[in-house]
């Protein structure tokens, strides 16, 4: 016997893709603000010379336009959601826009690191109130937009109730780190200045540039990394697997031979697996053991006799 199925013809393959995501109107509320900041900081940064603080303005800046492909990633994995050239759904243009995010951030830490080593060969005099000021109110700009992205637990309730879970919206997660950047370099600004005024050590001002660089690096490389596994169809967790590959052997004379279980969107998975038996049943009865709550949405189970 050797039997394969699937969901089935009439199976949907949009998975929740065609909603409207939390994060969507939270991204264009944020993107509105910290454009209006950015604007203030880089012309006060340029004015008052302080090249903490132009960071600032134009990691901001870089952000607004991070923030802008998050907000398109939403809109065309909802407007696309029903397309049938995607196989299973839109669900990866979440974790391609926390990509292209996760890159746009490793540029600017690179401008970052130029700008502030170039402030370090030649100093500009910085003019400390105006740019204090201007870096406080940056701050306190970042420090909304994190608790108008972090504030998510009405959207888990409603995500628990889809089989989703915000820890897996990429994009989501991408827009945060780049707002999370905004206030770390705000505050580092803040401590150059005030280091530079009253010690007089005005090489803490690029310095502190740096730092934040190397800080916004790291962040970025481990978005790079977690939404590469998924653009690349990474194997899901072990545990995850272990937990199908159980359940599907639950009867003592069932084999698993094959299992491939991989993420198509933000906290959903499809699943190929092959199965031995001395015993075959159809395929629909091995899908019934696979244990809910894992976020598996889609499934093909190919079902093989055990001529032994």
């Amino acid at each position: 016997m050797n039997q394969r199925q699937t969901n089935g013809p009439a199976h949907a393959h949009t998975f929740g893709q065609d909603r409207k995501r939390p994060g969507e109107a939270r991204t264009l509320l944020v993107i509105a603000i910290t454009a209006t900041m950015m604007v203030v900081e880089i012309v006060a940064g340029i004015a008052f010379g302080s090249m903490a603080l132009l960071a600032d303005g134009l990691h901001m800046a870089s952000h607004a336009a991070a923030l802008s492909v998050t907000a398109l990633a939403y809109i065309y994995a909802r407007r696309h959601a029903h397309d049938e050239r995607f196989s299973f759904g839109t669900g990866k243009v979440n974790a391609l826009g926390g990509f292209t995010g996760a890159i746009l951030l490793a540029l600017f830490a690179v401008m970052m690191v130029w700008e502030s080593v170039n402030r370090l060969i030649i100093p500009v005099a910085i003019e400390f109130n105006r740019a204090i000021l201007v870096a406080v109110i940056g701050l306190l700009v970042n420090g909304a937009s994190m608790l108008i992205l972090g504030h998510h637990h009405d959207d888990q309730d409603q995500d628990h109730h889809h089989g989703h879970h915000h820890r897996h919206d990429h994009n989501l997660r991408a827009a945060y780190l780049h707002v999370l950047a905004d206030a770390l370099t705000s505050v580092l600004a803040i401590v150059a200045l005030l280091v530079a005024k009253y010690a007089g050590q005005i090489w803490m001002d690029p310095m502190m540039g740096i730092i934040g660089a190397l800080l916004v690096a790291r962040w970025s490389l481990s978005l790079i990394r977690t939404t590469a596994e998924v653009l690349l169809d990474h194997q899901a967790p072990e545990e995850k697997r272990e937990k199908i590959r159980q359940s599907l052997e639950s009867d003592g004379s069932t084999r698993v031979t094959d299992l491939h279980l991989w993420s198509i969107g933000p906290g959903i998975y499809s699943l190929v697996a092959a199965v031995t038996t001395r015993s075959p049943l159809e395929a629909r009865h091995y899908r019934a053991r696979i244990p809910a709550g894992l976020g598996v949405v889609h499934t093909s189970i190919e079902v093989n006799g055990d001529d032994e």
